[in-house]
C-alpha cells in the first residue's frame, strides 16, 4: 500500500472546505490550525501532490484536492455510519430506522409510528423515505431496521403488507387531450410507473411520458401544472391542488411488502406489515374508482 488515509486528517479537509478556510476549520473542530496544516501535509504526503492552497484568509482546491475530498466524504460518511450502527445494535432504547417509498408513506408510516411506539415502547422511530433501490441497499448494509416496499413479495426475507389502492389524478379542469394521453411519473425504474403504462397498454390507450421527477414532490408540482395525469397512491382525501380522474382505466392496489434487515427481530417486521395493511384497509372503502363507469378514450383520442 502506497499509504493510509487518516479519519482525522480526512475531517479536516472537509471542514476546510466546509467552513471556508484554514483557521475557521480549526475553529469547528476545536484544534488549533497549525494542527489542521498538519493534517492537510500529511494527506498531501500520502497522495503525493499538492491538495490544498492558500489564498488569504481562504483556501483554493486544487484539483486533486477537490477529487479526495468527494472521496473523504464518502469515507466519512460510511465510517459514521459503520460507528453508529454498531453503537445502537440491538441496545437498550435505541432507535428504530424504518424506511418506505413516497407513494406509501403519506398516509401508512403515522398508522405504522403508532403501532411501534406501543410494541417498542422503550426505542425511538425514527424514518427513512427514499427509492426502492436505496432502501434495499442500506437493510442489505444494516443502516436501517426495517422497510415497507410497493410491488410483490421478493425473496424469503419479505413479508406481504397488504395492498395499496392506486388512482390517477390531474390538475382541476385538466382534460385528456386528443391523441396520446401525457403523464408524469418518476424516473424508472418505478412500480407505479411500470403500472401506469401497462395498465393503459392494456386498455389500447396511447400515452407519452411528457415529464420525469427523480422524486414524487416533482410528480405531484409537475401534475399541478398542468402537465400530465399521474398515477398515485390513493389513501383518501386528494393530494393538495390535484383531483381525481374519471376517464382513465382503473387500477388495481399495488402490493406491499416488509423486508427487514439481517438479525432484525421478526416482532419488528410483523408489526410493521400488519401496521401498513391495517392502514391501507382502512383506506380501501373509499376507492370507488373500480364501480364507476369509464368514458371510452379510444373514441376521443
Amino acid at each position: 500500500m502506497g499509504g493510509i488515509l487518516d479519519i482525522i486528517a480526512l475531517r479536516s479537509l472537509t471542514s476546510i472546505a466546509d467552513a471556508g478556510g484554514f483557521r475557521r476549520a480549526a475553529g469547528s473542530l476545536h484544534l488549533s490550525q497549525s494542527a489542521v496544516s498538519q493534517h492537510i501535509r500529511r494527506l498531501e504526503q500520502v497522495c503525493g501532490r499538492p491538495l490544498v492552497v492558500r489564498d488569504g484568509n481562504a483556501a483554493r482546491f486544487t484539483p486533486d484536492g477537490e477529487l479526495l475530498l468527494a472521496e473523504a466524504r464518502k469515507i466519512l460518511a460510511a465510517h459514521d455510519d459503520a460507528l453508529e450502527r454498531v453503537r445502537r445494535a440491538d441496545s437498550p432504547g435505541r432507535t428504530l430506522v424504518i424506511g418506505s417509498t413516497e407513494h406509501a408513506a403519506d398516509q401508512l408510516l403515522p398508522s405504522i409510528t403508532a403501532r411501534l411506539r406501543s410494541g417498542f415502547p422503550e426505542h425511538e422511530v425514527r424514518f427513512r423515505i427514499d427509492r426502492g433501490k436505496q432502501l434495499n441497499d442500506r437493510l442489505d448494509e444494516g443502516a436501517i431496521d426495517a422497510s415497507l416496499f410497493i410491488g410483490d413479495v421478493r425473496g424469503p426475507d419479505s413479508h406481504p403488507a397488504g395492498a395499496l389502492p392506486l388512482a390517477w389524478y390531474a390538475a382541476p379542469g385538466w382534460q385528456p387531450p386528443r391523441g396520446a394521453i401525457p403523464l408524469v411519473v418518476i424516473d424508472g425504474p418505478c412500480t407505479i410507473r411500470r403500472r401506469a403504462l401497462q395498465v393503459l397498454r392494456d386498455n389500447e390507450i396511447d400515452a407519452s411520458v411528457v415529464c420525469e421527477a427523480g422524486h414524487l414532490a416533482g410528480v405531484l408540482h409537475a401534475a399541478r401544472a398542468g402537465l400530465g395525469a399521474a398515477l398515485l397512491a390513493h389513501l383518501g382525501t386528494p393530494p393538495e391542488g390535484l383531483r381525481a380522474l374519471d376517464s382513465l382505466p382503473a387500477v388495481e392496489p399495488e402490493p406491499l411488502h416488509v423486508r427487514g434487515r439481517r438479525g432484525a427481530p421478526p416482532t419488528l417486521v410483523t408489526a410493521v406489515a400488519e401496521a401498513a395493511r391495517a392502514a391501507a384497509l382502512e383506506a380501501q372503502p373509499r376507492h370507488q374508482h373500480a364501480d364507476r363507469p369509464r368514458q371510452s378514450l379510444r373514441a376521443t383520442a
